[in-house]
């Protein structure tokens, strides 16, 4: 550890990196325990457009997520163009040109 390296007291080191001993302590404990330090967090919204955009997806491959995003729109959806972009990148169907 960075921390232990230089000889730095956990105060000392909370202090520069202005965070609150108690965060530290609690990360220091989850990691210990082999736990997830940060995360997984909540996603309402891609769980709730995820069925829609992959019909969409997989019936136009073509498509880009810009495109999938407008049509899902269309039909009554609610997520955003990231979202959709997030859902298709996840599920390998995303058609970037890489640009």
């Amino acid at each position: 550890m960075i921390r232990q390296e230089a000889g730095m007291s956990t105060s000392r080191f909370c202090e520069l990196f202005d965070m609150p001993e108690r965060t530290w302590r609690r990360w220091q404990s989850r990691h210990r325990n082999g736990e997830s330090v940060r995360g997984p967090w909540p996603t309402p919204a891609r769980d709730a457009a995820h069925d829609m955009v992959i019909d969409k997806a997989q019936k136009h491959p073509a498509w880009g997520h810009r495109k999938i995003w407008a049509m899902t729109r269309y039909e009554g959806g609610q997520a955003s163009a990231s979202t959709v972009m997030r859902i298709m990148q996840d599920a390998n169907l995303d058609v970037s040109s890489g640009s």
